[in-house]
């Protein structure tokens, strides 16, 4: 993998993963306090980097991160990291900041993040043709984001009185889960192509398999979010199935991943930021399992998304303790 810029898009993974904690926490019984603390310090950390790409970001640095086609895919980080801090404040910062101040923070959150993630899943994709590049699991950042959006607007569609501004709200949202599904529809086929033909390939990108597990958890998620916002016939049914169907095929690709990974470590895995990969798609597989669970309550389902959770929180420790120290030098 190619050199990363010294401050790109890639580091605002780091504020996803956390944030994926916090949220995915607030499922979970006896958590919301931790939880909720996970999400102020998220909230500081993305106040930071946006402070610091606002300072060292020019538009020739934006155009020369899009001309390489490995930080082009990572352009997806910045619009799911304001999404999840603000699906973070409606679900837990709400607690200390009021219900009122935390749908102000999540709406222009999810706003500003909606309009970049568009951006970002026509502009890298449309970058990347005739490009002759080789698939891998970043291809999947710059489309996950209109899903991110699908899952958090149904939290915020809750919020909408009943009528036409609601459906509107939830018909705009499964417009976004369409988009981000058929993309990632068309991408995963290559990447496991590119598996086929050529193997895992360098270590620093065994990672981003992980990714694929973002949009698999993310769309389970929507679609459940989006069942208990009933604006038309079929939803719950809807996310039910796909939401069954897709969950057993993600926890197919979590075996295979954590396999390539562990194989790959045996021979060397040097840490990059890449190594966020292990923490957001995972992140979104809890989410997903939980939202599965509301609807259909089952200890299978229950008992996995705390396995998952724990899983979530040793590699979320784990990451960022070696980001930490990797800045630290």
């Amino acid at each position: 993998m190619r050199r990363a810029a010294p401050f790109g898009p890639n580091l605002f993974a780091s504020v996803m993963g956390t944030g994926i904690v916090a949220t995915a926490g607030a499922a979970m019984p006896g958590l919301r306090t931790p939880a909720t603390l996970v999400w102020a310090l998220d909230a500081l950390l993305l106040a930071f980097l946006v402070v610091s790409a606002l300072r060292r970001w020019t538009p020739s640095t934006v155009r020369d991160q899009l001309a390489d086609p490995v930080m082009a895919q990572f352009w997806g980080a910045p619009p799911m990291a304001l999404m999840t801090v603000g699906t973070g404040a409606l679900l837990l910062g709400s607690d200390w900041i009021g219900l009122p101040a935390a749908l102000a923070v999540d709406w222009t959150l999810w706003t500003l993040g909606t309009a970049l993630g568009l951006a970002t899943s026509v502009l890298v994709p449309l970058r990347m043709i005739g490009s002759g590049e080789r698939a891998f699991g970043g291809w999947l950042m710059p489309v996950v984001p209109p899903m991110v959006s699908a899952a958090s607007g149904a939290l915020l569609a809750h919020h909408l009185p009943e009528g036409q501004f609601r459906q509107a709200m939830v018909l705009v949202c499964y417009a976004l889960f369409g988009i981000s599904l058929f993309a990632t529809v068309v991408i995963v086929p290559q990447i496991w192509q590119r598996l086929v033909q050529h193997g895992l390939g360098a270590a620093s990108t065994v990672p981003t398999l992980w990714i694929v597990l973002g949009p698999l958890g993310q769309s389970i998620t929507a679609a459940n979010l989006l069942a208990g916002v009933p604006v038309l016939p079929g939803q719950t049914a809807f996310g039910l199935l796909y939401g069954t169907v897709t969950w057993g095929f993600a926890l197919l690709w979590l075996v295979i991943a954590a396999v390539a990974t562990a194989r790959t470590a045996r021979r060397g895995l040097p840490f990059a930021l890449t190594w966020w990969s292990f923490v957001f798609p995972l992140g979104t597989l809890v989410t997903g399992t939980n939202a599965l669970a509301s609807h259909f309550p089952s200890p299978m389902f229950t008992g996995v998304a705390v396995v998952l959770y724990g899983a979530l929180v040793l590699a979320w420790i784990t990451v960022a303790a070696r980001t930490v120290r990797s800045f630290a030098k």
